[in-house]
């Protein structure tokens, strides 16, 4: 029995005195991180983020109080709709013009009608040449007033025109000055413009914000990047789009694996940070790598990682 025992203690002594498997690359997980900071100043008066929680793209999460960009829109849009109503329409004066006119021109057919009797009747001896060119001066007459009736059409159209050109001038800068305001109600809204995880939150309901406040931070960890260094002596084993191999340590389960993808190699080199190990301890300068992995949900922000190429 003793014998056992002491068999078993020399393979577990053996097994804690194997090496550890060696890898090429080791370094940190990292994803592009963003902060949300609030658009418009005001009293944070909805506000529904949390730490740990999803957020997808274009989910508005939040609003500020626009109260005041709100009323100052309305009080441009009602200036508006007072130049509008400042403004001229010709159509009622130009509708008693017209009538005139259809007048004239009834009136002008008549003595047209009346003068080709009337010249039919001189023809005859029936009429004199008197009454004929009585009625040519009355036409001619009534064709002048028609253009003149004519031309006040068009001078009232043209006044209209003019004066209400001048009254409309006003209103560009007011609908400019009402679209600023709706820029600055629409900035009230806090919308989430990635999907990710929310890191850290900055806010709270009923605090005051101002421009440039950040209010929360947030990730897509559905992929992380591990930002490992390699030496010049592995700078030629690797390449952009290379597949390789991902490893964190389970503890007493050993390792777990993953597939990564070589997306970014450094163009230059630099000094090895302190907290950086390589295959290569010896080497001063390194070359910094990232590699995407699909993350299954353990693989978190700044959890330490190995890869194998």
């Amino acid at each position: 029995m003793k014998k056992i025992i002491i068999f078993l203690n020399a393979i577990l002594f053996l097994n804690a005195c194997k090496p550890k498997e060696e890898f090429d690359a080791s370094g940190n997980f990292e994803a592009d991180e963003v902060i949300v900071s609030a658009q418009q100043n005001g009293e944070l008066i909805s506000y529904s983020v949390r730490e740990g929680a999803q957020l997808n793209a274009g989910e508005k999460v939040g609003q500020i109080d626009v109260t005041m960009a709100r009323l100052q829109k309305e009080q441009a849009e009602a200036s508006m709709n007072a130049l509008n109503e400042k403004t001229n329409n010709p159509d009622e004066q130009n509708l008693l013009v017209k009538k005139q006119l259809a007048v004239q021109e009834a009136q002008l057919a008549q003595l047209l009608r009346e003068r080709t009797r009337t010249a039919n009747l001189v023809k005859a001896d029936a009429a004199t040449q008197k009454q004929l060119d009585d009625i040519d001066a009355s036409i001619d007459q009534l064709r002048k007033q028609i253009v003149v009736t004519r031309q006040q059409l068009s001078v009232n159209n043209s006044n209209s025109n003019t004066q209400n050109r001048s009254i409309l001038s006003e209103k560009v800068p007011l609908e400019k000055t009402a679209a600023q305001f709706q820029e600055q109600i629409n900035k009230g809204e806090i919308v989430n413009h990635i999907n990710g995880i929310v890191l850290i939150n900055y806010a709270l309901k009923g605090e005051m914000q101002v421009v440039g406040k950040p209010l929360y931070k947030i990730a897509n960890t559905n992929t992380l990047d591990l930002r490992a260094y390699i030496t010049g002596t592995q700078l030629p084993q690797v390449k952009i789009g290379q597949q390789v191999k991902v490893r964190i340590d389970q503890g007493k389960k050993g390792y777990k694996e993953y597939p990564g993808t070589i997306i970014w190699i450094s163009a230059q080199s630099e000094f090895s940070p302190k907290t950086i190990q390589t295959k290569d301890e010896r080497a001063n300068l390194v070359y910094a790598i990232k590699v995407r992995v699909k993350n299954d949900g353990y693989l978190k922000i700044g959890m330490y990682g190995e890869v194998l190429f």
